[in-house]
């Protein structure tokens, strides 16, 4: 199973395109695979024979894990034989090593100040010292996947469970069939009856993504209005324009692309992650554009180094990656390196939104609808009414790294650039 991004850990087999015993050429497809971004074709490394599938459609496959056996033909293994033997010999070598390192011990009760009552007790040293320093019980590591040799725990397995929230962490024992079996305890409520719809894979990933978020971060929202009378004007005056000398639609979402991209500028803050007890400020500012797919699923394709484009350059990646997203074409790179997202709920009717922060960045922008209302405004004259475009925005952001002032001055200062819009700018 091929690594399709940084963060993909795994990958759902979709369909195998060549059966057992068939033949193929250098790059031609053998394989769907899907991950909880996006779907990917695998193309055969050299011509060959496919002689064995390891596993079938719907099977979840971690990454590195072996898929299928393939045989390769006569002139590729001609020509490999001598990077063959120099891999076996590596191969050799890896083994010998492998085999000298001192097997773990299982550790002793008496030493430490877990307890367990699982039989799956046999954890190295360095487990252990994992589990101390981010005070993981013995029960808790016993329901932690395993992926080692015969079911051992592995180092990246713990981190890797660190890294999701540590989901097990409030789970309870199940006594009445299975002692060593855990469950998250939950209530049982009347689900009453109905079409009974299966999520499909996208759905369900999207699922555990949204649980993980709320279980990871401190959820906290703060709202602003912006008055968008500037930027509506400007845009209907200059639409037409806009596309025919630069061949690219003008809708709202560059102009929010740009102006968002400015504030990040301004509280860099606001563009990082969160690693352990450290905070990661990203050097690059990549704007993620919630994006809801023809399935009704959403995706988040991405605008790279937003901050270091111009505005047509920002409208026709936006234009693109939407018509990807609409198409279902969008590639695991269209998709990877967000560090801001936003979410336009405004064109769904929305007056405003609380979204979920779209791990691991910090913050999300929600837009709502612009719709006009009569306004207090300031004029020469003193106070007037009058018909103005107006816009709610909401930022939730992780309150364990963003406090009120930080993510209050952010949203304000993005509703500043939308108010201060420059309705004299050259298009």
């Amino acid at each position: 199973m091929p690594k399709m991004g940084e963060s993909i850990t795994e990958g759902t087999i979709i369909n195998w395109l060549i059966s057992e015993g068939d033949s193929f050429e250098e790059g031609d497809i053998i394989l769907e695979v899907a991950t909880d971004k996006v779907d990917n074709e695998v193309p055969a490394p050299a011509a060959g024979t496919l002689v064995k599938t390891m596993f079938q459609a719907k099977d979840v496959v971690p990454v590195g894990e072996v898929m299928a056996i393939l045989e390769v033909s006569e002139e590729v293994k001609s020509s490999n034989k001598k990077n063959v033997a120099k891999n076996d010999n590596e191969e050799s070598q890896k083994n010998k090593k492998e085999v000298k390192r001192p097997k773990p011990v299982q550790a002793a009760s008496s030493s430490t100040s877990f307890s367990t009552s699982n039989s799956n007790t046999f954890f190295s040293p360095l487990i252990i010292k994992i589990a101390k320093e981010h005070h993981i019980s013995f029960e808790e590591l016993a329901r932690i996947p395993a992926t080692g040799n015969e079911g051992r725990l592995r180092k990246s397995d713990v981190f890797q469970y660190i890294d999701e929230g540590r989901p097990y962490k409030f789970a309870q024992p199940v006594a009445e069939k299975d002692p060593t079996a855990y469950r998250i305890p939950q209530l049982n409520f009347d689900k009453g009856k109905g079409k009974v719809i299966e999520m499909d894979r996208m759905r369900q990933m999207i699922a555990d993504h949204m649980v993980y978020s709320k279980h990871t971060s401190p959820h906290v929202t703060a709202y602003v209005e912006a008055d968008m009378t500037n930027m509506v004007n400007w845009r209907n005056a200059n639409k037409v324009a806009f596309q025919e000398k630069h061949g690219e639609r003008l809708t709202f979402t560059p102009l929010f692309v740009e102006a968002v991209a400015k504030a990040v500028k301004d509280f860099p803050n606001i563009n990082a992650s969160v690693d352990g007890n450290n905070i990661i400020v990203k050097e690059d500012i990549n704007i993620g554009m919630a994006t809801a797919l023809p399935s009704g699923n959403l995706i988040v394709p991405v605008v790279k180094n937003a901050d270091t484009k111009n505005l047509k350059e920002i409208a026709s990646n936006v234009n693109e990656l939407a018509g990807k997203a609409r198409e279902n074409k969008l590639a695991g790179d269209d998709i990877k390196g967000s560090t801001f997202t936003i979410s336009n709920v405004g064109t769904f009717g929305s007056v405003m939104g609380t979204p979920i922060i779209n791990q691991p960045e910090v913050a999300i922008l929600a837009l709502g609808i612009i719709k006009k209302r009569p306004e207090v405004i300031t004029t020469e004259k003193g106070d007037e009414i009058a018909i103005r475009s107006m816009m709610y925005l909401s930022l939730s952001f992780d309150h364990r790294v963003v406090d009120g002032f930080l993510g209050g001055s952010f949203v304000r200062r993005v509703a500043d650039y939308f108010e201060q819009f420059d309705t004299n700018r050259e298009i």
